[in-house]
């Protein structure tokens, strides 16, 4: 009878104070599992890489190029049909150089960083497209600061973000907000939506647990069991 008595209060307790959390859970859970990832970032709409094949000529040497100076990273490839070499410097520092002559390149500017997500973008006709530049990071956008933001004027509000070695470091669309905002919702981190190791989170799924026990320990209580009459002799 204790048990049965505790475990009934202690049920219905946190069934009142976690019961809200735990549809949040299912519907989040529910919400996430139907939306197909491909589209949340933006596969239907952009195109990460699409610098192309390097073609097969005479390139500069690296060690011409880097000047002596320490390298983090070094890699070939196109930008918008340009053979570059993108270089990152030990010190964190993205610099570009024409692959073929070794020369510098300007920085990535406005105009260039509006071609690269145009010519990135699949959606047909192709929207206008707003270029900002980005200072801070945020929730939306996590990436390597300052970047620039392309914003196309298309039904999903669409956002590209190029970083200053002129790659696509992020795609954001509307699936993906209406997304991130269950995720926020599923994780329990409102403000950074990355976090899955919050308080909150570890606390309610504990009382889920506790929850799922003391509705168990009813259930084996409740259950109905058939009454044995002892045979008389």
């Amino acid at each position: 009878m204790r048990l049965h008595i505790g475990a009934s209060r202690l049920h219905r307790w946190l069934a009142l104070v976690i019961g809200i959390q735990l549809l949040l859970w299912f519907t989040s859970g529910l919400v996430m599992s139907l939306l197909p990832i491909e589209r949340v970032r933006g596969e239907h709409l952009v195109e990460r890489d699409a610098g192309g094949v390097l073609p097969a000529q005479a390139y500069a040497p690296l060690d011409r190029i880097a000047a002596g100076t320490p390298l983090r990273s070094a890699r070939h490839r196109l930008l918008l049909g340009r053979p570059v070499v993108e270089l990152e410097t030990a010190s964190g520092e993205l610099r570009l150089h024409d692959a073929a002559t070794g020369a510098r390149m300007p920085a990535i500017d406005a105009a260039t960083a509006g071609r690269i997500a145009s010519a990135a973008y699949k959606g047909r006709p192709r929207p206008s497209v707003q270029v900002a530049r980005v200072t801070t990071g945020g929730t939306e956008y996590k990436g390597r600061v300052p970047a620039w933001q392309a914003t196309f004027a298309d039904s999903e509000e669409t956002r590209v973000y190029v970083d200053d070695a002129g790659r696509i470091a992020a795609v954001r669309t509307g699936t993906w907000r209406f997304y991130d905002f269950f995720w926020a919702l599923h994780i329990m981190d409102w403000s950074e939506h990355e976090d899955f190791n919050t308080p909150w989170l570890k606390a309610f799924a504990a009382g889920g647990l506790l929850l799922a026990i003391a509705g168990t320990i009813l259930l084996y209580v409740r259950w109905p069991r058939k009454r044995r009459r002892r045979a008389e002799g």
